[in-house]
């Protein structure tokens, strides 16, 4: 019988009270080393309770009614642009956004198009669907 105050059940208590769709493994330090973290979301993730998004990154999960896979909760822009701002990073329209607001453009933008003010290397998708980044001046 597995213990109910192990690391993995502190952890996924802690990530169903949080109201944040994105979860960082910086959530968890106080819990224990960064190895004991890593190995528990390891298997929370094995387990379909959250997803890898990320570096570090993990986004709260579901089961989908149609295929049975695991999902993440949010779309992976909406995901994408919460966890930029979780990281501290300035998420602002893209051209095409802007452009299909004022009606320039009927072209629909997707969403995998992030716009940013500083240089981003991170890397944030799932499965066959990533992040790219426009680097807009302001």
């Amino acid at each position: 019988m597995e213990n109910k105050r192990s690391i993995v059940n502190r952890i996924f208590a802690r990530i169903t009270r949080k109201k944040s769709s994105v979860l960082l493994r910086e959530d968890f330090v106080d819990l224990g080393g960064y190895d004991q973290v890593g190995r528990a979301l390891r298997q929370l993730v094995a387990q379909g309770k959250i997803v890898k998004i990320g570096y570090g990154l993990y986004a709260k999960a579901r089961v989908s009614a149609l295929t049975g896979d695991v999902l993440p909760i949010s779309p992976i822009p909406v995901l994408a642009k919460e966890a930029l701002d979780r990281l501290g990073e300035k998420v602002i329209p893209t051209r095409a956004e802007l452009d299909y607001e004022a009606g320039r453009s009927t072209q629909v933008p997707t969403g995998r198009l992030i716009g940013v003010t500083g240089r981003v290397s991170r890397k944030i998708g799932f499965k066959d669907v990533s992040i790219r980044y426009e680097r807009i001046s302001r």
